[in-house]
């Protein structure tokens, strides 16, 4: 069962509606539908949330450390709850998808995601849960940099918020029972919604 949800994200003002907060925003979409209060935690530097998600209690978490450092902040507290990898979902942006693709998946590496290999590597693993968020990619010669870090177009904001509102009510099945199954139906069903 998923004992920890986290979005990654950036902290402050400047950076809430970036496509590199996508993680971010998909939480605190989770945070109002279960009821949850963020609430400042120092020994995880980051903001947390608790849920309860179909019948269980789940962990929200922001990390506040900036995108590169937030494996810190989630290897602290799976650490300080004894949380294996595998119990731990992590909601994250996807430049390989367009914008409002959401796909669940299990394992695999960071591609290049500086967010995912921290976590990785202070998890010491990458058999975690991820929630891949669509964010698109620059127009060719794009910096890739300013692109992430650049705030979602109106348009965008309302394409990602609609995929958001399709996600969030497989959450609760997910996290009751995750498999290789749920995930390809979550998939399926969030593709044609």
């Amino acid at each position: 069962m998923i004992k920890l949800i986290v979005g990654l994200g950036n902290p402050g003002s400047e950076y809430e509606k970036t496509r590199h907060n996508a993680g971010f925003l998909f939480l605190d979409l989770l945070a109002e539908k279960f009821n949850g209060s963020w609430r400042y935690e120092p020994k995880f530097d980051g903001l947390v949330a608790n849920c309860s998600i179909e019948s269980g209690s789940v962990l929200l978490l922001k990390p506040l450390l900036f995108m590169n450092r937030s494996g810190i902040a989630v290897g602290r507290m799976a650490k300080y709850y004894k949380i294996a990898p595998e119990e731990v979902l992590v909601v994250h942006d996807e430049l390989d998808f367009q914008v409002g693709v959401v796909k669940f998946k299990y394992g695999g590496g960071h591609a290049g995601h500086n967010g995912i290999r921290d976590v990785i590597n202070h998890l010491n693993s990458n058999a975690f849960y991820r929630v891949r968020i669509g964010i698109g990619r620059p127009l060719y010669g794009g910096v890739i940099a300013s692109y992430v870090l650049s705030d979602f177009s109106k348009n965008e904001l309302a394409v990602v918020k609609n995929a958001f509102d399709c996600a969030c009510p497989y959450i609760g099945e997910f996290i009751a029972a995750q498999s290789q199954a749920i995930v390809s139906k979550i998939n399926g069903a969030i593709k044609e919604g």
